[in-house]
């Protein structure tokens, strides 16, 4: 502005760096069966009058097909309903589905987790058929927060591959799988639904076996099998809440669960691990997550462990939204300084939290953004080309001991 008299001017100019900030990493998304007339909890503030109660009097089941945000279980009983007996008409498999469903979502919550997005179809087969399940996925697809996805106690091949996929095309995400229930056999193969038809190998997912115990809510001396999707996402939470997503989800106790079935050896593991097929052990008593692969294991390389893959997310998506500021600034080596500046602050950021490996930033991380990666031809294309390298923590799955026996001075 012109100054046309003496004096001291104030002005505010726009921040040379603009901050990127970590996305969130521990919102999950469940799909299941919820049954269109199950019985749902009493409305707040209604006179109880259980001799003439009507339809007004209770809350409503949640739209089909609709995700709800839920923040804890009494949320998630307002919306899809309580324990409950089976209603009169209900198939055991739907009972059953319900049930895994409700157990998976208290099990989130008991083990640390704090939002997830729920989804429910009215009938098994509502939830199986290929276009109903396309139409489910795209709807969590359009909710950016959701960094992981389950369906509790679906292990067909299609069913999982199809999560899978959605996690692969959306690159923000991954997908928690149950193994089968009661494999023929103890091996990567029957665990994944069996010769000629195993889920594909895929960095975008990870599969947790044996199924869980936990107690049943309606029969104090009773036990139900469990998939374990929905308590690894609890854990999953709590590990990032704990440490940071940069942590392997593993060592870490499955709250709620009173055993596993089938109980695995070291040995039997040993078949299992370099496959990504994650076990469930049990230690003097204690239930515990023992394993931290991406599905395929081996085969992926430096993506064999679940938390690179969810770290490389968290990188991706946060960069992704902390520079969407650069679009049609005018393509300059001012820009690129900026850019530079904006990418390296946060990176830092992460390396002095432990995140990245290296005893300085320069070991940690670079981000080039130059002439040399932006000639005319690339600035022609209205392109700004930045490479970004990160030395990601990996996880100390193999701790070895070497004892030697030395003689006394």
């Amino acid at each position: 502005m012109p100054y046309l008299s003496p004096g001291v001017f104030v002005e505010e100019v726009p921040a040379a760096q603009r901050p990127i900030a970590g996305v969130g990493t521990s919102t999950a998304g469940f799909l299941g069966v919820v049954p269109d007339d199950v019985a749902m909890p009493f409305l707040p503030g209604r006179p109880l009058d259980p001799q003439n109660p009507v339809a007004a009097d209770f809350e409503t089941v949640a739209t089909e097909g609709e995700a709800v945000l839920v923040t804890n279980w009494e949320q998630f009983k307002v919306n899809f309903g309580d324990f409950q007996a089976p209603q009169a008409g209900w198939s055991a498999d739907l009972a059953t589905a319900y049930q895994q469903l409700q157990l998976a979502a208290f099990g989130f919550f008991l083990n640390g987790g704090t939002r997830c997005w729920c989804l429910r179809t009215a009938t098994i087969a509502s939830l199986q058929t290929p276009a109903n399940l396309t139409t489910h996925l795209n709807t969590l697809g359009g909710i950016d927060e959701i960094a992981m996805v389950a369906a509790p106690g679906q292990v067909s091949n299609v069913f999982q591959d199809a999560l899978v996929a959605h996690c692969n095309a959306l690159e923000d995400r991954v997908a928690i799988l149950d193994g089968q229930p009661s494999p023929a056999a103890l091996t990567p193969i029957e665990i994944r639904g069996g010769a000629g038809s195993a889920t594909q190998n895929d960095d975008y997912a990870a599969m947790y076996f044996p199924w869980i115990q936990v107690g049943d809510p309606l029969d104090a001396n009773a036990r139900l099998s469990q998939p374990p999707s929905g308590h690894i996402a609890g854990i999953y939470a709590r590990s990032d809440a704990r440490v940071g997503v940069h942590k392997a989800p593993a060592n870490e106790q499955v709250r709620g669960a009173v055993d596993v079935s089938p109980r695995l050896t070291r040995a039997e593991q040993d078949g299992l691990n370099p496959d990504g097929i994650n076990v469930i052990r049990v230690f003097d008593g204690d239930i515990k997550l023992w394993g931290a692969r991406t599905l395929g294991g081996d085969a992926h390389g430096l993506l064999k462990y679940i938390s690179t893959r969810r770290y490389r997310n968290y990188v991706r998506e946060s960069i992704d939204e902390g520079t969407q500021w650069v679009v049609f600034e005018p393509n300059t080596p001012e820009l690129w300084e900026r850019i530079k500046r904006s990418v390296s602050g946060f990176l830092t950021t992460e390396w002095s939290e432990g995140r990245l490996f290296g005893e300085t930033v320069d070991k940690a991380f670079f981000v080039k953004v130059d002439e040399e990666n932006n000639p005319p031809a690339v600035r022609d294309l209205g392109q700004v080309i930045i490479e970004v390298g990160v030395a990601i923590v990996q996880p100390a799955e193999f701790v070895i001991f070497r004892i030697e026996q030395i003689s006394g001075s």
